[in-house]
């Protein structure tokens, strides 16, 4: 069904298209979650987002397509917060500065 969608929003290769989707959201969530690359990533799912809702939520004469528009452009403030602010303090990210900042005082 959701080939089928992408097919009928004129999008080429609609099968590429679902396989390059899932791969994104999986790997980008997963990577979100641990805080690995994480402004990279939010900013690369911020665009992703964008573009769905620009290519499958644009009929706004339908309330339901304005609402999932609308719900697309509240995701991309909150991962425009995360590439600002960046990782929490368990993240991966931290981790790797804290053993940089470390290391450059060793030094």
């Amino acid at each position: 069904a959701t080939v089928e969608l992408i097919a009928s929003a004129g999008l080429p290769w609609a099968p590429l298209g679902w396989l390059v989707a899932v791969v994104v959201e999986i790997v980008g969530g997963l990577l979100l979650v641990l805080g690995l690359q994480t402004r990279a990533i939010a900013a690369g799912l911020a665009v992703f987002v964008l573009a769905t809702a620009v290519f499958f939520h644009r009929e706004f004469t339908d309330q339901n397509q304005m609402i999932h528009f609308l719900k697309n452009l509240l995701i991309i403030g909150g991962l425009l917060q995360i590439v600002h602010f960046g990782a929490g303090t368990l993240s991966i990210d931290a981790r790797r500065q804290r053993r940089a900042n470390s290391d450059a005082q060793a030094q």
